[in-house]
């Protein structure tokens, strides 16, 4: 019997020994699969991080990688004009502007009888031609002169606009500056034009001069709209890089209502905006999330208002994720969006009261969606610490009437310059540096205010070459009135 107890006994402890090994193996393979799930899912949050693209990141369309169209393959729509379009007609030129030609018929093309003359409206075709030298070549001479009683030589002065103007006079200097500045031509580029269609002969080095001149010449127009900064009621901000011989600089783009100034900077800190709008700017701040502005909101205690397509690009990005629960997230925020946006366009109609109440309402249910039933990964978490500390900067268009809920003014503003530094490749000095922060002001301001940008070159040019005070990129004056 004995025996038979010992043999039970021995076949126990085999048995949880066993079951002891088993559950040890059930241990490490259960912290392996959780360390592979681990791995699983940090991996695939890179995977969605690298998969962003414009739609769910501030990620540039450029940037977005799109498979090539199969051929024959049938686009959303056919190139040119749509059905139903209006027809876009160039305005004609004015009677005194053009010399009028009459061709008229002898007789019958088709049987050569003798033709009457009607009434009818003439068949019209306007054409502008070059002439064949399109550029007047002027040589001033300054006689030179002895006086005897002085026993010295004096030679007479030239008009001073010629002697500063030099070899290109304001029109061609103006041409010069366009070409560089709103054309994105290189000097060599601008070089071939002068020489094979004006047939003038420049080199580099005299372009490069010609281009600071006018840089010069738009600098008291520049710095009066940067003084014109910190007094505006209303400014959209961006910021984009910039390359300067190899280092790394920032354009910074600020959209006013009715100028653009852009300036290129070191740094992509706040100290741009304390030091070019200070501490006590009063206006409201349209800028997407970035730290800078955080920065300068909480230290110069500035209304801001947050973009909202920045951050429902952060929220589709939510729902590119592997947890179940952070996109179901995503998703109920963005029907929260999309129904702000649909009350914010429907109703625009309304009285103001009506409307701010509408979006009053809408808002108030976003931030409760955005606050409640947050899931534990670190991009909804993110998400919901935005609305939770500036909430209130998310909707401040709903208060503050002539606020854009989004800074897509300020992106298209910058989008001229971005397109530049893909041509140029960028600037090699400050002075560089200097002539593309004018003559990018000088473009965008000049298309808000739908003024010609050559013509405001040129009347600078002509300022600049007199000595006299140029043009203003200022907007003007309400006129009041009077009702006395």
């Amino acid at each position: 019997m004995r025996s038979v107890e010992n043999e039970l006994l021995r076949a126990i402890r085999d048995l949880q020994k066993r079951v002891a090994a088993q559950d040890a193996l059930i241990a490490e393979l259960k912290a392996t699969i959780a360390a592979k799930d681990k791995l699983i899912e940090e991996l695939e949050a890179e995977v969605a991080r690298l998969k962003k693209d414009s739609s769910t990141s501030s990620k540039p369309p450029s940037s977005d990688v799109t498979k090539p169209r199969r051929k024959g393959k049938p686009g959303k729509r056919k190139i040119g004009g749509q059905p139903g379009h209006p027809k876009h007609k160039r305005t004609p030129f004015q009677l005194e502007e053009v010399k009028v030609h009459v061709h008229g018929l002898d007789g019958c093309p088709d049987c050569g009888g003798p033709l009457d003359l009607l009434n009818d409206t003439p068949r019209v075709i306007q054409q502008a031609e070059l002439v064949e030298d399109p550029v007047k070549k002027d040589e001033h001479r300054g006689l030179v002169y002895w006086c005897e009683k002085c026993q010295m030589r004096h030679t007479a002065p030239l008009p001073i606009e010629i002697e500063r103007g030099g070899l290109l006079g304001p029109r061609l200097t103006a041409i010069v500056a366009y070409l560089k500045g709103g054309c994105h031509a290189s000097f060599s580029t601008i070089r071939k034009y002068l020489r094979d269609v004006l047939r003038i002969t420049v080199s580099r080095g005299q372009l490069s001069k010609v281009v600071q001149k006018v840089s010069n010449a738009l600098e008291h127009a520049y710095n009066q709209l940067r003084e014109r900064l910190a007094f505006e009621g209303r400014l959209n901000v961006d910021e984009t890089g910039h390359k300067d011989n190899g280092d790394k600089y920032w354009t910074w783009c600020f959209r006013a209502e009715a100028f653009v100034f852009f300036t290129i900077a070191g740094t992509r800190g706040s100290e741009i905006l304390f030091e070019l709008l200070g501490r006590e700017f009063d206006g409201v701040l349209g800028c997407d999330y970035f730290s800078a502005y955080r920065k300068y909101m909480r230290e110069a205690d500035v209304v801001v208002q947050f973009c909202l397509a920045h951050l429902i690009r952060d929220i589709k990005y939510l729902t590119t994720l592997r947890a179940p629960a952070t996109v179901a997230y995503g998703h109920r925020l963005l029907r929260g969006m999309r129904r702000l946006f649909r009350v914010f366009h429907s109703c625009e109609s309304d009285p103001p009261e009506v409307f701010r109440q509408k979006l009053e309402r809408v808002r108030q249910r976003i931030m409760v969606m955005a606050l409640a039933r947050v899931p534990g990964t670190n991009e909804a978490q993110n998400i919901a610490a935005r609305f939770r500390t500036h909430g209130k900067a998310y909707f401040e268009f709903i208060t503050t009437p002539g606020i854009d809920p989004t800074n897509n003014v300020a992106e298209q503003a910058i989008r001229f310059v971005v397109i530049d530094r893909l041509v140029t490749q960028g600037t090699r000095s400050e002075r560089g540096r200097r002539w593309c922060e004018r003559i990018w002001t000088v473009m965008a301001t000049c298309a808000r205010q739908g003024r010609s940008a050559f013509n405001f070159i040129l009347e600078s040019v002509q300022a600049y070459l007199a000595d006299r005070p140029g043009p203003s990129l200022l907007p003007a004056p309400a006129v009041v009135p009077d009702t006395g």
